[in-house]
């Protein structure tokens, strides 16, 4: 029997290997980047970067119900004047592994930190890659939409005969839009980019994105009682989301500081209700 609401404290696939097949609806994770935030985790070279996360994702994909999802997020440091390609060489890894890439998002950080470069501008995105086991699986839009905006009082008010039928495109590029399919609507469904700011409040976590991230992934491809994995828990932020929609959640988490945090954040969320942290030697059967 799968045991969940835990965080396990060691290495991520030694205990992702300890887990059944299929056991898991969901995975959310944000894997240390390459060589960045040494001072948080040791930091994983570009070159070696795909080598260390194939192994990786092959659980992940064993671990994963048929119709779940998994989002990654990550993004590719610049390095040498240029940006770097492991992620996109991760991509074709993990699609030679039988992965579907099935979408990209981007998470849009309103609040980047600010800094001047001689090549380059702030950097303001970072991706959400959506990967599927297969082409049909579970996703709930109806969880993410949201409001019209007051655009639509005056627009809608008057519609010409053109606004009522699918008007073609100028330009012949084959799209069209019939503006009077938005009456009657107050929710309507959202783009792929996502408008959020980042963490300010870090919880002693160097590297932890916003609670509403996950949040809104959970929304789309989880319902209540389903089971939601982070692999690289940090400080319990995936955990904390939950909690709050009433999913179950299973972190791996290999320092043993950020398994603290992340429970301390648990136990004040749940109000006291006391989660013990598995250290190395009492994991379950198969953690080394």
């Amino acid at each position: 029997m799968l045991e969940v609401d835990r965080i396990i404290q060691g290495d991520c696939l030694s205990a992702l290997r300890s887990l059944p097949d299929a056991c898991v609806d969901l995975i959310f994770t944000s894997p240390p980047y390459a060589d960045n935030r040494k001072k948080t985790y040791e930091g994983i070279s570009i070159k070696r970067y795909v080598e260390w996360f194939v192994p990786i994702s092959n659980e992940l994909k064993r671990v994963l119900k048929p119709e779940g999802s998994f989002i990654l997020n990550i993004k590719e440091r610049a390095s040498d004047g240029e940006r770097q390609t492991y992620v996109l060489e991760l991509i074709l890894a993990m699609r030679k592994q039988g992965w579907l890439w099935t979408e990209e998002y981007i998470w849009h950080k309103k609040n980047c930190y600010p800094g001047k470069w001689p090549n380059r501008f702030r950097d303001a995105w970072e991706r959400c890659l959506h990967f599927t086991r297969k082409r049909r699986f579970k996703m709930f839009q109806e969880a993410v939409m949201v409001p019209m905006g007051k655009w639509s009082e005056k627009r809608l008010t008057k519609l010409s005969e053109t606004d009522r039928i699918r008007d073609e495109s100028k330009v012949g590029s084959g799209f069209g839009k019939n503006v009077s399919n938005w009456l009657g609507k107050d929710h309507v469904y959202p783009t792929n980019v996502l408008h959020l700011a980042t963490e300010c409040a870090n919880r002693g976590h160097s590297a932890s994105f916003p609670i509403s991230l996950p949040i809104w992934f959970i929304k789309l491809f989880t319902q209540e009682n389903d089971v939601v994995l982070d692999p690289f828990m940090g400080s319990g932020t995936t955990a904390l989301a939950c909690i709050k929609l009433r999913r179950h959640y299973i972190g791996i988490e290999a320092k043993k500081e950020y398994c603290d945090l992340a429970i301390e954040s648990i136990e004040k969320a749940k109000n006291g209700h006391k989660r013990t942290r598995i250290p190395d030697q009492q994991m379950p059967l198969g953690i080394l």
